[in-house]
């Protein structure tokens, strides 16, 4: 089950961390490239805002890339299989690494946006069928740490591209076109690790009917001993579910017996994106700037950024089974509304006493532990513990479509919230982080240790009524 992990984590959630990192280590090299191949191509300079605005199509790109990987996410996972679409996504990932590879040699930076533009798809293909695999081969009591794969991978994804960006190994002028294609070596990976296991046995007997292949593939994840209690409780789902085909997204918006659960999704979905941890980390330059720290040590000081976020999903992978669900999520919110506070008041008085920054870099770290102990690793899994076989697939459609379109949003409209607030930007974000908090206390029950039945019949009397 741990290599199971592994092998779908590598090249699926992994891929968004490292995609959304190393595009920022080459920033300046990729200005100077299209300024050159502007010059070479028209024999006139690049205007400075259509620099701005060739810069911002290269790094918004990979969203809208990741939109359309969450759309067309779900129905793959439903026609190829979970296995067969992570598979199937590394191919989408190597042409768009050969694309980015060789756009500077070529002196062609269309070719560098429809690169990241497709290595967007594969990162949304990943992030949709990913968490749907480890959550259908994991057994319930180990479900949760399991499913913690995911962010585990998305943020070692982010802290192994922080580390390659770094100018002493791929960050230099010279590896700009290595360092953008080197995504191609997750997808290899993956290629030649995750033949070896099995099909999602949920997937093998519910949606194929095949029954042989379910328990073989049950033996190999959960041992010949156990294989038979899993077996029951597929079974069980299998007769609740009565032949139901795999719903289509826009059909679960109109049934009722899943209305709460997907409410519960866009909140989390959306709480997450837009709980602040954008601004923390467009501040941390800043605050590492006033605390003394030199601009050529910054890269190094953010390093720790990335290792904090990495730190608490393994810390909540290994909680989350014992502590629960809901425990994590709301305190993770609930602290990151406190933090928020701090870091408004440090930001306030940052040039008042000496010792205030380093106040507002402790807050910056604490906000990070928080979001990950939290809404940064818990938000996945419960998307996959709310739902029976049939919904599942539409939910995470609907759930990557609404986390791609908020971080859009996000990173078109901080900057303005950014500049018209200032660092009063966190009481907007505290208020939001409080809000979700007090809905999940309110809507979600607790998910520990129980089949995805009996979780459906919780939400019964919320979608239903007592009646």
């Amino acid at each position: 089950l741990f290599l199971a992990v592994c092998a779908v984590g590598i090249g699926g959630t992994f891929q968004y961390g490292y995609n959304v990192s190393i595009i920022n280590a080459p920033t300046q090299h990729i200005h100077r490239f299209l300024n050159e191949t502007w010059t070479s191509r028209y024999h006139k300079e690049l205007s400075p805002d259509l620099l701005t605005f060739l810069w911002s199509v290269i790094a918004s790109v990979f969203s809208l890339g990741g939109l359309c990987g969450a759309f067309i996410g779900g129905s793959m996972a439903i026609r190829l299989g979970r296995k067969g679409a992570l598979l199937m996504n590394n191919i989408v990932a190597i042409l768009a690494s050969i694309l980015m590879g060789i756009s500077f040699p070529t002196g062609l930076f269309e070719l560098l946006i429809l690169g990241r533009f497709l290595i967007g798809i594969n990162s949304g293909i990943g992030i949709c069928v990913q968490p749907l695999y480890i959550g259908e081969v994991a057994p319930k009591h180990l479900r949760g740490g399991m499913a913690m794969g995911t962010s585990i991978f998305l943020t070692g994804g982010i802290l192994t591209g922080q580390i390659i960006g770094l100018r002493e190994l791929l960050g230099g002028e010279t590896y700009c076109p290595l360092l953008l294609s080197s995504s191609c070596f997750p997808a290899f990976a993956q290629l030649l690790f995750l033949p070896w296991f099995p099909e999602s046995p949920r997937y093998l007997l519910i949606d194929r009917g095949d029954e042989l292949s379910c328990a073989k593939a049950l033996k190999r994840f959960h041992g010949s001993s156990e294989y038979r209690r899993e077996m029951e409780d597929i079974q069980q789902e299998r007769f609740a579910l009565d032949g139901e085909e795999p719903q289509k997204p826009w059909q679960l918006f109109t049934d009722r017996g899943v209305r709460w659960q997907l409410i519960t999704v866009i909140v989390m979905t959306m709480g997450q994106q837009l709980s602040g941890i954008n601004a923390i980390y467009f501040y941390a330059t800043y605050i590492f700037e006033q605390a003394g720290i030199s601009a050529e040590k910054i890269p190094y000081v953010t390093l720790g950024t990335g290792a904090c976020e990495c730190l608490t999903a393994l810390t909540c992978g290994l909680l989350i089974d014992y502590v629960g669900r809901r425990y994590l999520i709301i305190g993770g919110y609930l602290l990151m509304t406190l933090w928020s506070i701090v870091l408004t008041f440090s930001l306030t008085y940052q040039e008042l006493y000496s010792w205030v920054p380093y106040v507002s870099m402790t807050s910056i770290f604490a906000f990070i532990l928080s979001f990950g102990l939290g809404p940064g690793g818990i938000t996945n899994t419960l998307t996959a513990e709310l739902f029976v076989q049939s919904s599942r697939p539409a939910a995470y459609m609907i759930g990557g479509t609404i986390s791609w379109i908020s971080f859009f949003t996000t990173g078109m409209l901080f900057p303005f919230i950014v500049n018209g607030l200032k660092h009063y930007c966190f009481l907007v974000f505290l208020l939001e982080c409080s809000l979700v908090a007090a809905f999940i206390f309110l809507v979600i029950p607790e998910t520990k240790n129980k089949s995805f039945l009996e979780i459906k019949k919780e939400f019964h009397k919320l979608n239903f009524g007592r009646n």
